[in-house]
């Protein structure tokens, strides 16, 4: 994909960097002459990830723990002596979910939750003083088609991708008058290794490659169109194939949705 100039010289900082969407995103932008901020857990992965993008010299490798941000200021203010601005915010980073709510542990529970809300609105909390600051910033929020209904496997997964879309609904009304704008991606069936690292009920790693991940849409593809409703600020976008009809069944004609829906395979 040729982008315009639109994310070149922009400091933009991705969490879940070292596989699937963030590292798509990642290598995109790098392509598309943008200074990117790495993070995710795994500092090897992400180092890896720094030399094979293009410019990997202007590109920082930040290790993050969204379940442990007790380090968030120092480094934020860390980004901010190298760039001295921070343009976009992609908060990609989560963990996925397989398991019924009847077996789902409390202690899973919280623990999707404190990743994949807590940690990624701890993450807009610091960086949104610096976009006032500047009279702009975006923020990129990686929610899910779960985010829309819940499905079979996937209830406090759901849970948390719902959460975000109140959080950053808000956020947006509040804060477009200090030019920060808020795009939410919603991606259905994309081929990544999300549900490997999917908790079971007692959190352990599901570790199988789902049959509607490897014949979903092409990671490459679902980041193309999120970068693209970035670019023209959209407020948000549903991204896959035929998966995103549940979406509009829901809305339009519920009670075929409740027919068809509940028989779709989980995995």
């Amino acid at each position: 994909m040729n982008y315009t100039s639109y994310f070149q010289n922009k400091v933009i900082w991705i969490t879940g960097a070292s596989s699937g969407i963030g590292e798509e995103l990642a290598i995109q932008l790098a392509r598309a002459g943008a200074k990117l901020i790495l993070s995710a857990r795994n500092e090897e992965k992400l180092h890896d990830l720094q030399q094979k993008i293009e410019n990997h010299n202007q590109h920082s490798v930040v290790p993050l723990d969204l379940a442990n941000l007790s380090n968030l200021t120092e480094l934020t203010s860390e980004i901010l002596e190298i760039y001295g601005r921070i343009d976009i915010l992609i908060n990609n980073g989560g963990v996925s979910q397989r398991a019924s709510a009847n077996d789902t542990t409390m202690e899973v529970n919280r623990q999707l939750m404190e990743v994949n809300f807590f940690g990624n609105i701890a993450l807009a909390k610091a960086v949104l003083p610096i976009f006032r600051a500047q009279g702009a910033g975006q923020f990129l929020v990686v929610s899910s088609i779960a985010g829309k209904f819940g499905f079979h496997l996937r209830s406090i997964y759901s849970a948390s991708k719902a959460a975000l879309v109140g959080y950053y609904e808000s956020l947006a009304m509040e804060e477009a008058s200090n030019g920060i704008c808020v795009t939410i991606a919603f991606p259905g069936k994309i081929n990544t290794p999300i549900s490997q690292s999917a908790l079971t009920a007692h959190g352990t790693a599901h570790g199988q490659m789902d049959r509607n991940q490897s014949s979903g849409m092409p990671v490459s593809e679902c980041v193309t169109q999120m970068l693209l409703a970035l670019e023209k600020k959209k407020r948000e976008v549903l991204i896959g194939r035929k998966e995103l009809l549940a979406v509009y069944l829901k809305r339009f004609l519920p009670r075929l949705f409740w027919r068809i829906i509940p028989k779709q395979s989980a995995t």
